[in-house]
């Protein structure tokens, strides 16, 4: 099988190391299967799409709808070395799984609108697929209804009507969408169970994603969820896999 390319930008070296782990165990690819590219730490490398069989751009501490002259140099450049990768992506329709911050960058690319409207505090929520996410291979084995970790500053307020939106949430209308037959993208967390999450709490208590007083409640909630929605990324594995 030709490798995945997993694309992350988190500083935080605890953060950035238990994000792939996250996305080894619920993907089940090995490590030589799943190619690990840290932007935040390197210049992105030259990528042939024809040897890999998809590509996986996680969560960051990176906001697309900040204004370019409150970004950092570091968070500009990722930015630019993404936006060429992903322009590319679109064009041919490559395999694509954007993850909360993957949502905003894809999102901004095909026209959609990011902004501060629908930003949720770090919590569980319910997802809910729209009836093109219940006939979507990518959501194969997800309840109609179910439990995601969210946490985020920014969301998608308008998407084109050239993109499908596939899940939705209360606090949330664009959960998940499809753009193409192959660019996907989420805006809650797949890669993550409980453990995991609770965990990525402890680490961000001091981020801006929720109060710093509520963090051992939201903790103690993460650790003893049983929400695991991580069948997106095994679908995704599974269907793409080559």
């Amino acid at each position: 099988m030709r490798p995945f390319v997993l694309l992350t930008t988190r500083v935080n070296d605890v953060a950035a190391a238990e994000e792939y782990e996250s996305f080894l165990q619920m993907s089940g690819l090995t490590p030589g299967e799943l190619r690990w590219v840290r932007l935040e730490a390197e210049p992105l490398p030259p990528l042939e799409f024809a040897d890999h069989s998809g590509f996986l751009l996680g969560g960051s501490q990176f906001n697309v709808s900040d204004p370019d002259e409150v970004k950092s140099p570091l968070q500009l450049r990722v930015e630019t070395e993404l936006g060429v990768l992903l322009r590319r992506v679109l064009e041919v329709d490559h395999p694509f799984l954007g993850i909360c911050y993957g949502i905003g960058t894809i999102g901004r690319l095909i026209g959609a609108t990011v902004d501060r409207r629908y930003s949720e505090i770090t919590n569980e929520v319910t997802i809910s697929l729209t009836p093109e996410g219940v006939a979507d291979p990518l959501c194969a084995g997800l309840e109609s209804s179910f439990g995601a970790f969210v946490g985020h500053k920014e969301a998608i307020g308008e998407l084109p009507d050239s993109a499908t939106v596939l899940a939705t949430g209360e606090g949330c209308p664009v959960q998940m969408f499809r753009y193409g037959a192959n660019v996907y993208a989420t805006q809650f967390h797949p890669e993550m169970d409980g453990p995991a999450f609770a965990r990525r709490i402890d680490l961000y208590r001091d981020a801006g994603y929720f109060p710093p007083p509520e963090a051992e409640r939201l903790i103690a909630a993460a650790a003893s969820s049983t929400a695991n929605c991580g069948a997106v990324i095994g679908n995704f594995v599974r269907r793409y896999g080559g």
